[in-house]
């Protein structure tokens, strides 16, 4: 059984019909791409699970139905959210922003974090708000880390950052999800291919793509159909 999966999937935001009826699905364990133009609905996808917009059609978290449930009763089915543009609490210092991470029940996971984060351990009591943005963008994956989830939504987790910082972020994400399902949105291909076995595709607000990822990104006419770029 997927651990997610969504059918038929429509969402309005405001009067904008976004999504049109939306099908993926993703396994157990690895990392699933969610790819797509700018503006195509992949961050309001992402958004309909966590149930932060309201949806019409079908998601289910292992076979049962979220629709209509609220966010925090679906954050402790463990499903972990890392937003795009990070959002992290700017006044708030690093440990008070992972403490209000905490989900109540489970054993928290700082080793991990910081293993994977060590700039955030040397700087618990530093205002996230001074971090530069990678260090953001890392505190902003360790507060969805830092539970044992059974899902991980990551929007855009390069977005904005230096290649070098892209480089450790990525090296990061290949262990902390290497036995947790994911749903991955982002823009960066060479990310997306390096992070993920399989890819959905979404256009228009549908789903136009859905199946591995090396074909996607191997085929430049298929690539530069749905996502815009060129493949070498």
């Amino acid at each position: 059984m997927s651990v997610l999966e969504i059918e038929a999937l429509n969402v309005w935001r405001g009067e904008a019909h976004v999504l049109h009826g939306v099908d993926l699905s993703v396994e157990p364990n690895g990392v699933t791409a969610l790819l797509g133009r700018n503006g195509v609905g992949k961050t309001t996808t992402l958004l309909a699970v966590m149930g932060l917009l309201p949806a019409t059609g079908s998601i289910r978290v292992d076979g049962e139905e979220v629709i209509g449930t609220p966010s925090h009763l679906i954050a402790q089915r463990g499903i972990g959210y890392v937003p795009e543009d990070r959002e992290v609490f700017s006044a708030l210092t690093v440990a008070e922003n992972l403490r209000l991470a905490e989900r109540p029940g489970v054993e928290h996971r700082y080793d991990l974090v910081y293993e994977l984060f060590p700039d955030l351990a040397s700087r618990p009591n530093q205002p996230a708000g001074t971090l530069s943005g990678g260090q953001q963008q890392m505190l902003a994956i360790a507060r969805a880390l830092l539970n044992p989830n059974r899902l991980l939504l990551i929007d855009e987790p390069t977005k904005g950052l230096a290649p070098i910082v892209v480089e450790s972020v990525v090296e990061a994400l290949v262990k902390a999800t290497a036995d947790t399902a994911v749903l991955l949105v982002e823009q960066n291909l060479w990310v997306a291919a390096e992070l993920a076995s399989r890819a959905v595709v979404i256009d228009e607000g549908k789903t136009v793509y859905a199946g591995d990822m090396d074909t996607l990104a191997g085929d430049p006419q298929l690539a530069g159909r749905y996502l815009g770029v060129e493949v070498r």
